[in-house]
């Protein structure tokens, strides 16, 4: 009975094809925070001038930027709040592991340039058109 269960539980975790029109991808997102030390260190000129020297040089196809109001808890154990910049990707045919790759030089140049503790990456797979 056991060994019934597993290929139905492995298929159930299986990503279905993408619908036809659309291709495999993966979505990756990353969280840039502003503040450093307790201020804001990347003010809008700053961001502009990382996007024109670092982001789209790597990123030439295409990316969205979104403004984003985020909190999380450092090595200090205090909670932070600060705005931040949320670089979102869409990766045609790239897998997780390429996705963050292509990211790590970015988050690199980021966290020399602003001092920066982290700079939280996600992704997803899914499906996309033009």
């Amino acid at each position: 009975m056991r060994l019934l269960a597993l290929p139905l539980l492995l298929a159930a975790c299986a990503t279905p094809p993408c619908p036809p029109g659309m291709q495999a991808a993966t979505l990756a997102e990353g969280y840039f925070g502003r503040n450093a030390g307790g201020a804001e260190v990347v003010d809008d000129a700053a961001w502009a001038r990382f996007m024109d020297e670092v982001v789209t040089p790597a990123f030439p196809d295409g990316l969205t930027v979104l403004d984003g109001a985020g909190q999380w808890r450092g090595r200090s154990g205090v909670v932070a709040r600060e705005r931040s910049k949320v670089l979102v990707l869409a990766l045609p045919g790239a897998e997780a592991a390429t996705a963050t790759a292509r990211l790590a030089p970015v988050i690199a140049a980021y966290r020399a340039r602003f001092g920066q503790e982290s700079v939280m990456v996600t992704t997803t797979g899914t499906c996309l058109a033009f």
